[in-house]
């Protein structure tokens, strides 16, 4: 893998008195900030071969808008272990697809934002910084460990 890709699902409902977490949508705005994100990752020459997201409601909504700017989008995987991750988590998952050349993994926080900073800083402790749809590209010259990782692009809505 040489270039890995970070999503935080977009805005969603805050939760309901009834239902459970996973079943949470995306908002008005999240439909909007997932279709921005698409678009941006495509107007950046984005071409992930791989699409890993978790099984929620609100970031498979996320995953579909933004691959919808894309005219030949990968299949998305559903992958039960991104929800409630740790940064150890998610790269065990990683390691699993790392013959890929790209990956878009589409997640939640905290497990996002604190896997950025574990593979460009080399820590993932106190580190706040992926707002819902924001976007971090991570360029790897190598293994999947901490400080390993360049960061090449970040956007948010």
């Amino acid at each position: 893998m040489h270039e890995l890709i970070l999503l935080r699902h977009a805005e969603a409902e805050p939760p309901a008195t009834t239902g459970t977490d996973s079943e949470r949508a995306l908002s008005e705005r999240g439909e909007r900030e997932a279709l921005d994100a698409g678009r941006w990752l495509a107007g950046h020459g984005a071409h992930p071969q791989r699409v890993l997201c978790s099984p929620t409601r609100r970031t498979r909504q996320t995953a579909e808008l933004a691959l919808a700017a894309f005219s030949a989008p990968p299949a998305v995987q559903s992958a039960d272990e991104i929800y409630d991750a740790s940064p150890g988590e998610l790269l065990a998952l990683l390691d699993q697809h790392f013959d890929a050349e790209s990956v878009l993994l589409v997640g939640h926080n905290p497990g996002i934002e604190r896997l950025v900073a574990l593979l460009v800083e080399g820590r993932s402790d106190g580190f706040r910084g992926m707002p819902p749809a924001g976007l971090a590209v991570l360029y790897l010259n190598g293994s999947l460990e901490p400080a390993s990782a360049r960061l090449d692009a970040f956007w948010s809505p």
